[in-house]
């Protein structure tokens, strides 16, 4: 299967989550591909499963003679199957997402959006089921406050390093980041994993001794 294809994706999405790729990469000696706890998602069924599609801001103080001009740049280079993540480096001056990108993103295949940041219209996302993951709200607009300085270039979003491109999945549970040198093996042991704790599911749903069930699978 293709790796930058609709089905891919979807297969990621239906198949795996976030708390077992993270147990994964733990083991292959990626304990920090997790990022901070409070980049969560608008509505609680939201899932991203998608390619890193990278932006980088700063704040600023007056509006610059372009305003905008990197980030919908980006926008219009996105390709089906990305995901726009951000690095704000946690500023709350404004709001870099809202329902026009979202809309705009969608009609490109993109996949949905992370930013360590702000976002607004919040209600107008839910309601369209586009998936954002975000630190809150703010209803102040970016222009004058924050702008893009930089796109498809590695960023640190929520403590981890992502470089574009880099495959990324997002649930309730939060956002983790798998480089693409080990993302075969990464998804290819979550499958194996999952399998095996849907047996260990089973087994303790009877009553099982989890020691013993531990001991046996080792599998939590």
């Amino acid at each position: 299967m293709e790796k930058s294809s609709h089905e891919y994706f979807a297969a990621i999405e239906e198949k795996l989550y976030t708390a077992v790729l993270a147990d994964i990469m733990d083991g292959l000696g990626y304990p920090h591909q997790i990022m901070r706890y409070d980049i969560r998602p608008l509505y609680p069924e939201a899932k991203v499963v998608g390619r890193a599609a990278t932006m980088l801001t700063a704040d600023i103080y007056q509006i610059p003679e372009d305003p905008y001009k990197l980030e919908l740049a980006l926008l219009d280079d996105l390709k089906p199957g990305e995901v726009v993540v951000c690095a704000t480096r946690g500023s709350t001056r404004a709001a870099l997402w809202g329902e026009l990108l979202s809309t705009h993103t969608r009609a490109k295949g993109g996949r949905g959006a992370i930013i360590d940041g702000l976002t607004r219209d919040a209600m107008k996302m839910i309601q369209m089921q586009f998936p954002v993951f975000a630190m809150g709200m703010i209803p102040a607009d970016s222009r004058g406050r924050i702008d893009v300085i930089a796109i498809r270039v590695p960023v640190e979003v929520g403590g981890v390093l992502v470089h574009d491109g880099d495959l990324m999945v997002a649930d309730f549970d939060g956002c983790v980041v798998i480089p693409q040198a080990v993302e075969e093996q990464v998804i290819n042991q979550a499958l194996d994993k999952v399998s095996q704790e849907n047996i260990v599911r089973e087994i303790l749903s009877k009553g099982a001794n989890i020691q013993q069930v531990f001991k046996e699978y080792g599998v939590l």
